[in-house]
């Protein structure tokens, strides 16, 4: 698998995707705890992606 679509791009939108997450995480935080642990875990992945992707670029 060839993954170079990450690498081009912005690491705007992976925060954009975080910030998604965690709110999504705290909305559904009392509902349905097994969802509640994805979000944050799709959150927390998509931070780093855009953590590692800015680090990566300079």
């Amino acid at each position: 698998m060839n993954f170079n679509f990450f690498k081009n791009i912005q690491p705007i939108y992976f925060y954009l995707i975080s910030i998604s997450g965690f709110v999504f995480a705290n909305i559904i935080r009392e509902k349905n705890p097994f969802i509640y642990g994805v979000a944050l875990a799709v959150g927390l992945v998509f931070f780093l992606l855009g953590l590692l992707n800015r680090i990566s670029k300079k």
